[in-house]
């Protein structure tokens, strides 16, 4: 879902990206899970990489980690850019349906993560992508089931409920642009907006489409990079 996406981004600027901790490229066996050492992780890559200071970009609950980041170390951060992102995660609203998708997805996931009938993970597909064509659908089914073990994305999905990024938000002192699509399915465009009036200057982007998930040639894919990537060189000079 997000390779043409980072593919793109890449092009246009050097890019840093690492799989956080439990999924992914990055190690599965990981003694914990948490927002802590999601931090610890960011700052490790960025030592890592050599970066000093650097444009921070989060996606989804990365939006939340990136806010706090952000509001922690304000020397290594030049900008901040957040896409589909969240500062409370679905059991901090205090919103019933979200209360009840986290209760379903987690039972999608206990019961049927790594089945071979892709009818458990599709059920995260329609919610994350439900433009994509059948072709893109079927293949997020698969990354899914390939990501991570049953194991860890239940915890990587009961972090990401229970966060609440909100004290770290106000407390962003850098140059901030959040876009969120207005259509989204996962993270309402709600969340998008509170998190641009908690950070303090933050600007606010309505992109066009449903999906979560940024997919080439889908409506918000452009629309983001023509609004980014000048906010990301501006701060950049």
């Amino acid at each position: 879902m997000w390779g043409q996406f980072l593919a793109e981004f890449a092009g246009n600027c050097s890019l840093t990206r690492f799989d956080q901790r439990g999924n992914g490229l990055s190690d599965w066996d990981v003694a914990e899970i948490s927002e802590d050492r999601m931090i610890d992780d960011m700052i490790a890559v960025a030592d890592a990489a050599g970066l000093d200071r650097f444009a921070l970009f989060g996606i989804s609950q990365g939006a939340a980690f990136s806010m706090r980041f952000a509001a922690m170390h304000p020397e290594r951060v030049k900008c901040l850019v957040l896409l589909g992102g969240y500062v409370r995660g679905r059991l901090r609203r205090g919103d019933p349906e979200a209360d009840r998708f986290y209760q379903i997805g987690y039972n999608m996931i206990r019961d049927g993560w790594g089945s071979p009938d892709s009818i458990y993970r599709h059920f995260f597909t329609t919610t994350y992508i439900p433009d994509a064509t059948a072709e893109e659908g079927n293949s997020f089914d698969e990354l899914q089931r390939l990501s991570t073990n049953t194991a860890n994305a239940l915890q990587i999905m009961e972090m990401n409920a229970k966060i609440d990024a909100t004290a770290y938000a106000e407390n962003v002192k850098v140059p901030a642009l959040v876009l969120h699509c207005r259509g989204d399915r996962a993270v309402p465009v709600s969340e998008g907006q509170l998190a641009a009036r908690l950070i303090p200057g933050a600007s606010f982007v309505e992109l066009p489409g449903n999906n979560h998930g940024m997919v080439g040639g889908h409506p918000g894919f452009q629309e983001f990079f023509d609004e980014a990537m000048p906010f990301i060189r501006r701060r950049a000079e």
